[in-house]
Parts: C-alpha cells; sequence; structure tokens
C-alpha cells in the first residue's frame, strides 16, 4: 500500500501556490518603485489615486487563484473505443455523422478549441449550449486559449435529433471538436456507499446521486474539527471550539443525509480527526490525537451513530481502527458502488488518505464492489472550478497529465433537485459562517467590474460551485 501523504501531489500544490506569491511580491515590488518614481516626479497625489485603482483592478480581475497558463491545453486520455467520428460544427450547428443511438443518460463529453476574445480577458468566456427550451452555459478561464472539455450529459436527445446549437460568449470557436460518448449503467440503481473525509463532503460531491441511488450509505471519516476560529469568537477556548465543531459537524454527517432520505442506521461518522489520517498512516497502530482538540480519543464524535464499530472498543485514532472499522462497514453494506474523492485530481490529504484507506480495507474482502466513482471538491491548481454560476453545468476541470486514462461518469440533476441540494448544503455548520470582509468586498467589485454573481442560497464558495446541473465522477470498474 502506498503512502496516502500525498507527497508529491502536495508539493506540487505548495510549489504552484509559492511561484504563485514570488511573482506577486516582484509585481508589487516593481509597482511601487513605478509609484515613488511617479510621486517625486510627476504629483504627490498620482500614487495614491493609482494605488486604489490598482487594488480594484487586482481584486476584480486578477485574484483568482489559477496557479497554469490558461492558453495550456487541457490533456485527457478517453476511451478511444467510445469516441464518436464524423462530428463538425456548422455555424453553430453541432452535426454528427454517425450518431450512436442514445437513450438519454449517457454521459456525453465535446472537447473543443477555444480562444477568448479581447472581453474574455475581462469577463469570463463561455460557451453557450441551446437546443430549443434547454440551455446551458459553461464557463472557463479568463483569457482562456486551447483545448477544452465540455459536460454533454442532458442533450442526448439534442444530439441524436441535430438540434444541438453552440456558441462562444467572450469567445471564439475554431477547430475540429471531438465527441466522446458514455453509455454506463445507471449506479442509482445499484447500493452506492459514499466515503466523506469530511462531513458535507458527500453532499457537495454526491447529493444527487445517493438521494437518488435505490441504497445508499454515507460514511464520514473525520470530524473535521479544526480551524473553529468561528467558535473561538463566541467566547470558547482553542480546543472547546474545537470540540463543539467536531460535534457539530459529526452531527451534521448522521442527520443531513436524511434530507435525502437516507436512514440515519445507514449514515456513520468514524471520528478520527481532521488533517491527521497521513500521520495515523505512517505509524498504523500509533494513535493520533486532534491537532487543537486536545483529544486522543474518537468516540466523543460517534455518539450519534446507530450501532457499534470495533474502533468503539478503546476509540484509539489508529489506522489499524480505521481500517477495521471500513472493513467492518463494507461487510454490513456490502455496496456496490463506492463513490470516493480521486486520488490524482483531488489533493487535499485526507481525501487522498481516504480513498488509500478504502482500498486497503477492500484487500482480501470477502465482499467487492464492482465500480468506484472518484470525486474532486478540490483541485491543485484553479480554487474556483467549477467555473461560472450556481445551476449551470460541470464542464471537465483542468488535467495536465494525458498518461492517466480517465472514463468520466457524470449525472445530471434538474431545478428541483439542485435547490434540494443546495438547501441540505445550507443546514451544514461548516458552511454558515459569513464570508470575511476582505472576500465580501472582492465579490461586490466582480459583481459590478465583470458581471459575476454568486447564489443567494449561501456565502459559502461551495454554494456557487456545488450546485450544479451536473455530478462529475471517474469510473472505474474492479
Amino acid at each position: 500500500m502506498q503512502p496516502c501523504t500525498g507527497i508529491s501531489d502536495l508539493s506540487r500544490k505548495q510549489a504552484l501556490l509559492k511561484r504563485h506569491r514570488r511573482n506577486k511580491r516582484v509585481a508589487l515590488l516593481v509597482a511601487l518603485v513605478i509609484l515613488v518614481l511617479l510621486g517625486v516626479l510627476v504629483a504627490w497625489w498620482l500614487p495614491l489615486v493609482l494605488a486604489v485603482l490598482g487594488w480594484v483592478g487586482h481584486e476584480a480581475w486578477f485574484s483568482d487563484h489559477l496557479f497554469y497558463s490558461p492558453g495550456d491545453d487541457y490533456l485527457y486520455q478517453l476511451p478511444e473505443a467510445n469516441q464518436v467520428p464524423g462530428v463538425t460544427l456548422q455555424g453553430n450547428l453541432l452535426v454528427v455523422d454517425q450518431i450512436p443511438v442514445m437513450h438519454g443518460s449517457e454521459t456525453v463529453v465535446l472537447a473543443l478549441s477555444i480562444k477568448s476574445s479581447w472581453l474574455g480577458r475581462f469577463f469570463d468566456p463561455a460557451v453557450e449550449l441551446s437546443s430549443g427550451q434547454l440551455r446551458d452555459s459553461q464557463v472557463f478561464e479568463r483569457g482562456a486559449k486551447g483545448l477544452r472539455y465540455l459536460n454533454l450529459t442532458g442533450f442526448a436527445a439534442a444530439l441524436s435529433a441535430g438540434t444541438l446549437r453552440i456558441r462562444g460568449r467572450h469567445c471564439n470557436i475554431h477547430g475540429q471538436p471531438q465527441l466522446w460518448s458514455f453509455a454506463h449503467a445507471d449506479v442509482r440503481r445499484q447500493r452506492v456507499m459514499v466515503i466523506a473525509p469530511h462531513a458535507d463532503d458527500a453532499e457537495l460531491a454526491a447529493f444527487g446521486l445517493y438521494s437518488q441511488a435505490d441504497e445508499s450509505w454515507i460514511v464520514t471519516l473525520t470530524a473535521g474539527e479544526i480551524e473553529a476560529e468561528h467558535y473561538q469568537q463566541m467566547g470558547m477556548q482553542r480546543a472547546e471550539a474545537a470540540r463543539i465543531k467536531g460535534r457539530l459537524r459529526a452531527w451534521d454527517s448522521i442527520t443531513v443525509p436524511r434530507w435525502a432520505g437516507v436512514p440515519e442506521s445507514r449514515c456513520v461518522q468514524l471520528g478520527y480527526f481532521c488533517l491527521q489520517l497521513p500521520a495515523m498512516q505512517a505509524a498504523p497502530d500509533q494513535p493520533i490525537a486532534s491537532r487543537e482538540a486536545e483529544l486522543s480519543d474518537t468516540r466523543i464524535f460517534r455518539q450519534f451513530n446507530s450501532f457499534s464499530l470495533p474502533g468503539d472498543a478503546d476509540g484509539a485514532p489508529t489506522w489499524n481502527n480505521l481500517i477495521a472499522d471500513l472493513r467492518a462497514l463494507l461487510l454490513q453494506a456490502r455496496p456496490q458502488v463506492l463513490v470516493m474523492p480521486h486520488a490524482t485530481i483531488d489533493p487535499h490529504p485526507d481525501h487522498i488518505c481516504s480513498q488509500a484507506a478504502v482500498l486497503q480495507a477492500l484487500q482480501g474482502l470477502e465482499w467487492q464492489p464492482s465500480v468506484i466513482l472518484g470525486y474532486a471538491n478540490h483541485l491543485h491548481d484553479n480554487d474556483r472550478w467549477p467555473m461560472g454560476d450556481a445551476y449551470s453545468g460541470v464542464a471537465l476541470p483542468p488535467v495536465f497529465d494525458a498518461s492517466q486514462p480517465l472514463v468520466p461518469y457524470s449525472i445530471e440533476l434538474d431545478i428541483d433537485q439542485q435547490r434540494e441540494k443546495a438547501m441540505a448544503l445550507g443546514m451544514m455548520h461548516d458552511l454558515q459562517p459569513p464570508a470575511p470582509l476582505k472576500r465580501r468586498i472582492r465579490r461586490w467589485l466582480q459583481k459590478l467590474l465583470t458581471a459575476r454573481r454568486w447564489p443567494a442560497e449561501g456565502e459559502n464558495e461551495f454554494f456557487r460551485k456545488a450546485v450544479r446541473r451536473h455530478e462529475l465522477f471517474w469510473r472505474r470498474e474492479l
């Protein structure tokens, strides 16, 4: 079993962030020198005016955490067997000469080369899809230039009828499009187990899927107790705040799935400590205490479970206990489909470790699922993905490693299902605190100057990123 610390993945993200901050410091130093010279040579007040204008411009147009060039091609290795030949754009109409038989539930991906117009450097470029009353808009990076992948799931009937129209907003489309169609079996007609590293990960990635599945289990690995500053502002000490936050998130992990019809008896909180899974795996039999809650017993966060697990015997936060808990749950639930973080697309260390723990628990187990669906709630190099507005589609994320074969699996959520998901996220305590003042000012400037919009359902960025027409996964058969 490979270590789940995700050293290379984390190092990559840290290196990208370090380079971004270094470049910003250099730019600020150059700007400061220019402002001083202008103040000396032109007028004393000019640097003050330019500094304010520069800060406004930065917040409006240059504050996105984008750690790659928007001119880079996305690089995917999608299966050749699923590629549809004879695809052309005639004007803005997508024409397919040899359209396969589609039943409406297929995952459909379209690769296009786009090039932002000059407006696309100041406003988010998008590719707009339409057929009759059916419409979608999928957004890309400002200044995007190169190969991008659209998610056409839900447009199968329009493709079959030859009525799908595609046009760019603040960007131009050129080159030869490529189309892939994936006719997967519907996993919602099977037993599904969602592995959530933290409370809310299951809802962010897969609320639509698990709310529609014939039988769903939600297994949350950690209490997510750290970074409890919101509760410290209520007058609590650091450890007490962390414990309260962990208990609230444990409660959320058990109760919020009830909104989707999942009984409490199929929701389990394992209560291990946030960001400690890598250390647990490095020393499998050694208890790893919470970073902030002054706890070395997981049972405080397991109090809402409806049945006991092996780790309840001593409450020790060890990797061996985690594996024993997962093995017991897998044997009890016997899931046909496992939904869990994708270890190379999602770089969060707890997410990487969660997948590694499940795979280790499956080794030699008498029950084996048939399908794994990987999800990504975080990316290495683009903190805004999925880009664009809530209730719009989810284009494929930036991937730059064509050596990794990927098979997408996407489902479509109607407007009522999206609203149900938004309400579920609103029940999650960790998504409720208001945004910091700096972020609210930034959003106001971006709304005023760049036409960006944020949903009314909540201030947390995940209300924009997760409440979408699509839920996107990466499918692997076992």
